[in-house]
C-alpha cells in the first residue's frame, strides 16, 4: 500500500483560525499526492470511514475560536455540530464506509487540485476541514483502490498556537508592481501578455495628454434611454410604454465612466482569490505624477501585498464604487461579504478594520491580488521623467537584446530571416553588426534594436524588404543618426563618395544592396529559389523558339542562359553593371577582397561572370537583358 499526507492549510480548509477574505472551494495537491491519484484529470472515487468524521466533528468542537469562511465572528459549537452531524448521516447512514467521488484535475503547469468537492447529496469533504490541525492521508492499496482518511489533533485550549492574524499572501509569485524596461524589440509586451489574458488583465497605454481623469474615471456625455416626462401643475409626470412605444427616449446625460485603474481595481476586490493585472504601456511616456496623482500613496505595498496605507476617496469615486453597478452595487453577497472581511494588518503590527469603508467606497486600497505591470522603451525620449520616489516603488526588470533568442513555448531557435531583392540574409547576424556600431556612435545601448523590433511574416520568417527599408533604416537614419556624424565605413556609399543619406534607398536602386554589402553578411538563400531534395533551382528561362532551360543549378541556368544570348552581347549591355563594387561581367578576373563571401567569378569562355547567392537577382537580370536586347525572354519561378 502507498501512502501520503498532506496537512490542511489556510487556503484548503472550510475553517480557519482567523477571519479570511477567502472564495476558495478546491483543495490543492501537490505533485506526488496527484501522482498517487492519477496520471490524468478526470473523476477519482475513494473509500471514507464514518469513524473518521466522527472524531474529525468531536476534535472541530473542542477547538476553542474557529471562523468559517469570510466570518468575522467565531462559528458556534452548536452550527458546527448540527450541520456536520447531518452530513455523516447523510453520506454514511448504518454503514462504516461510503464511496465518495470528486474531481482530480491537474492541470498543464503540473499544478493540481480537487475540485466539484459537494456531493449530490450534500456531503463535502472540504467542509470538515480546518487549518493546521486537519491531516488528510491518502492511500493506494496493491490491487489500486483509493482511500482517504481524515484526522484531526486538536490541541487542549492551552496548547491554541498563536496565529499571527494576516492576509492572504499573494496568489502567484510573481512581483505586484514591475516595470519591464529595456531597447525597442526586446519582448517586454510580449513578456506581459504571455502571463496574462484578456480575461484576468486590463491595458491602456501612457502619452503626454494622459491624465488623472483618463486613468481612473470621469464624468463624461453619454446616450442613455431615459423616461419621457412632462411637467404637470407641480409635479412631474412619466411616460408609460404603449402600443409598442418603451415610454423612453434617448438623451445625453453626463455619468461617471470608470478607467483602466477603476476597472482593474473593482475586478481585483471582485474575487480576492484571482489575480487580476494592471497593464501600462510605455509607462515613461507620461507624466506619471499628474496622471497618478493621489493613487500613487496605494502603490507602497506591505508584506501581504495590499495596500500599506488606505487613502480617501473623493466623492465622484465614492459614489460610484458603492452605487454603480460597474463599482460594487452589482456584486452578490458573497462578493460583498469577502469585502467587508478584509482587514489591514500592517507592518508595524497594527490593524485596521477597512472592509465596509472600500465597500462603500470611502476607502481606496490595492487588495493583494491586484498586479500592475508595465513597460518603458529606454530609446524614448521621455517628456516627462520619473521622479525617485515613484521609481523606487517598483521592482524593474531589464530586458536583454537576444540575438539567438528562443521560442519561450517550444525552445526552438527562433530564426528570422530579411529579405533584400531576391537573397535572404540572417536578422540575429545583421543586429549583430548594427548594434555595436550604434553603441559606438550614441555611446549609449538604449538607442539599439532588440530581436522583435520589427515585424515577420508569421508564415515564412521573414521580414519583406519595405518593412526592413521603411522600418529598420528609417529609424536609424531619422533617429539613431540623426544628431551623429556618421563616418563608418558600413555607411558609406562607395559609389558617391559620402555616407549614405536615408534618400538614397529611394533614389537609387543598387543603394540597399550596397549598403548590405558594406556590412558582410552571409547570404542564405534567394526568395523562391528554394530547393528540392536533390538540389534543383526551380529559376526557369523560356526562350522565343519555345527552349526552356530549369534542369540544373540557379548558376547553372544562369550562365547558360547568358551563353545562349551571346556573352559578348551580354558584355555590351552590362559592362558598367555591379554589385557593390564588382562588375557583373568582365573580361578579367577580379579578386574577391572578402574571402568569407560566397561570391566568386566563373570564367565562362572570354569573360567572368559574377555569382554567389547573394549576387544581384538572377530572374532579373535575364528579363532585363530580354528588354535591353528585344529577345522576348521570359524568367521567372516554378
Amino acid at each position: 500500500m502507498q501512502q501520503l499526507s498532506k496537512i490542511v492549510t489556510r487556503q484548503d480548509a472550510n475553517f480557519k483560525l482567523s477571519p479570511s477574505a477567502s472564495n476558495e472551494t478546491s483543495i490543492n495537491l501537490s505533485k506526488e499526492i496527484s501522482a498517487l491519484i492519477s496520471d490524468e484529470s478526470g473523476d477519482a472515487t475513494f473509500t471514507l470511514y464514518k469513524s473518521d468524521f466522527i472524531k474529525a466533528l468531536s476534535a472541530l468542537c473542542l477547538i476553542p475560536k474557529i471562523y468559517l469562511k469570510k466570518e468575522q465572528q467565531p462559528s458556534s459549537i452548536w452550527s458546527i455540530f448540527r450541520d456536520l452531524s447531518l452530513q455523516i448521516e447523510t453520506q454514511f447512514g448504518d454503514a462504516e464506509t461510503s464511496k465518495y467521488t470528486i474531481y482530480h484535475f491537474k492541470r498543464d503547469d503540473g499544478r493540481a487540485y480537487f475540485n466539484n468537492l459537494k456531493s449530490a447529496n450534500g456531503f463535502n469533504l472540504r467542509a470538515f476541514l480546518v487549518e493546521q490541525f486537519a491531516v488528510l492521508t491518502f492511500e493506494r492499496s496493491d490491487d489500486g483502490t483509493l482511500s482517504i482518511r481524515l484526522n484531526i489533533d486538536a490541541p487542549r485550549q492551552e496548547e491554541t498556537p498563536h496565529i499571527n492574524l494576516v492576509e492572504e499572501e499573494p496568489v502567484i509569485d510573481e512581483p505586484l508592481q514591475v516595470i519591464y524596461y529595456g531597447a525597442p524589440g526586446t519582448g517586454k509586451s510580449f513578456t506581459i501578455d504571455d502571463k496574462t489574458d484578456d480575461k484576468n488583465s486590463v491595458r491602456t497605454t501612457f502619452h503626454p495628454d494622459s491624465d488623472y481623469a483618463s486613468f481612473v474615471g470621469a464624468y463624461k456625455p453619454t446616450m442613455e434611454n431615459v423616461p419621457i416626462n412632462s411637467i404637470y401643475g407641480e409635479s412631474v409626470q412619466f411616460a408609460t410604454g404603449k402600443n409598442g412605444h418603451p415610454g423612453t427616449e434617448k438623451k445625453i446625460v453626463y455619468k461617471y465612466v470608470p478607467q483602466a485603474f477603476l476597472k482593474a481595481y473593482v475586478a481585483a476586490w471582485s474575487n480576492l482569490d484571482t489575480p487580476y493585472f494592471l497593464i501600462i504601456e510605455e509607462i515613461n511616456r507620461g507624466n506619471c505624477a499628474q496622471i497618478f496623482g493621489d493613487l500613487f500613496q496605494l502603490l507602497d505595498r506591505n508584506n501581504a501585498g495590499s495596500s500599506s496605507y488606505a487613502i480617501h476617496a473623493d466623492e465622484d469615486i465614492s459614489q460610484f464604487l458603492s452605487s454603480d453597478n460597474k463599482g460594487f452595487a452589482a456584486l452578490s453577497d458573497e462578493q460583498k461579504d469577502a469585502i467587508r472581511a478584509f482587514e489591514l494588518h500592517k507592518d508595524n503590527g497594527k490593524t485596521q478594520a477597512v472592509g465596509q469603508n472600500i465597500l462603500d467606497g470611502k476607502l481606496l486600497l490595492l487588495p493583494p491580488n491586484l498586479y500592475i505591470w508595465a513597460t518603458m522603451n529606454t530609446s524614448d525620449q521621455s517628456l516627462f521623467p520619473i521622479d525617485s520616489a515613484f521609481k523606487r516603488r517598483w521592482n524593474w526588470k531589464y530586458m536583454p537584446i537576444e540575438y539567438n533568442p528562443l521560442d519561450k513555448k517550444t525552445q526552438q531557435p527562433i530564426d528570422w530571416k530579411f529579405q533584400i531583392g531576391d537573397n535572404l540574409y540572417s536578422w540575429g547576424q545583421f543586429l549583430g553588426k548594427i548594434n555595436p556600431e550604434i553603441y559606438t556612435l550614441t555611446e549609449s545601448s538604449d538607442k539599439q534594436m532588440g530581436y522583435f523590433f520589427a515585424k515577420v511574416d508569421n508564415a515564412t520568417g521573414i521580414i519583406s524588404e519595405d518593412v526592413f527599408l521603411n522600418k529598420v533604416l528609417f529609424y536609424l537614419w531619422t533617429d539613431v543618426f540623426k544628431d551623429f556624424d556618421v563616418s563608418s565605413e558600413l555607411f558609406k556609399n562607395k559609389k558617391a563618395n559620402r555616407s549614405f543619406r536615408f534618400t538614397d534607398f529611394f533614389e537609387d536602386s543598387e543603394a540597399l544592396g550596397n549598403f548590405i554589402d558594406n556590412l558582410d553578411l552571409n547570404s542564405i538563400e534567394p526568395v523562391n529559389l528554394a530547393m528540392t531534395e536533390d538540389g534543383i533551382s526551380r529559376l526557369s528561362v523560356k526562350f522565343p523558339d519555345g527552349t526552356i532551360l530549369n534542369t540544373g543549378n540557379m548558376i547553372d541556368i544562369y550562365t547558360r542562359t547568358l551563353e545562349r544570348i551571346g556573352l559578348d552581347m551580354v558584355f555590351s549591355v552590362l559592362a558598367d553593371r555591379k554589385k557593390g563594387i564588382y562588375p557583373l561581367i568582365t573580361k578579367e578576373q577580379i579578386a574577391i577582397e572578402n574571402p568569407g563571401s560566397k561570391r566568386r567569378y566563373k570564367k565562362v569562355g572570354d569573360y567572368y561572370l559574377l555569382v554567389g547567392p547573394d549576387t544581384y537577382p538572377y530572374a532579373g537580370i535575364i528579363n532585363e537583358l530580354s528588354s535591353l536586347l528585344s529577345i522576348d525572354l521570359n524568367a521567372e519561378f516554378e
